[in-house]
C-alpha cells in the first residue's frame, strides 16, 4: 500500500521550518529525521520513517511558495552558515556558491531538495501541487 506524505508548503519559510514540516509529514507530531541534506536523503532511502521498499508519494502542495522561501536569499544563508566550518579544501567552492546565491544565480534549496527527492525515490514520487 504506498503511503502519500503531504508537505504543506503554506507554512515552509526558510530551511528550518521545512526540515521540521517535512519531518512531522513523515515521523508525525514532533518528528524528526535529522536537520541536513545528507539526513534528507537517508530518510528517502528508506528506513528513518519512509518505507523500506520505497512505496511511497511526497506530495508538496504550495510549492511555489516553498520555493521562494527556499532561495537564492534561503540558500545564501545557509551557505553562509556552513562556511565558517568547512573544510579548507572546500571553502573555495562554498564560496564560489554563496557569490551566486547572493547574485540570485544558481541552484536553490528548492531545487536541491527536489533533487535530492527525484534521485533517491521512484519516478513519480514528488507530486508539486
Amino acid at each position: 500500500m504506498t503511503v502519500t506524505y503531504v508537505i504543506d508548503g503554506s507554512g515552509i519559510t526558510g530551511l528550518d521550518s521545512f526540515w521540521d514540516v517535512f519531518g512531522e509529514a513523515v515521523n508525525g507530531p514532533g518528528g524528526f529525521f535529522g536537520r541536513n541534506l545528507d539526513a534528507f536523503a537517508d530518510c528517502l532511502g528508506g528506513g528513518f520513517g519512509t518505507p523500506e521498499d520505497g512505496d511511497f508519494v511526497v506530495e508538496w502542495r504550495d510549492h511555489a511558495r516553498s520555493a521562494l522561501a527556499l532561495g537564492h536569499e534561503e540558500t545564501a544563508r545557509r551557505l553562509e552558515r556552513l562556511l565558517p566550518r568547512a573544510h579548507p579544501t572546500n571553502r573555495a567552492r562554498l564560496e564560489r556558491e554563496l557569490a551566486e546565491a547572493r547574485a540570485g544565480r544558481g541552484p536553490t534549496l528548492f531545487d536541491q531538495l527536489v533533487g535530492i527527492i527525484t534521485d533517491r525515490t521512484r519516478p513519480g514520487t514528488l507530486r508539486l501541487m
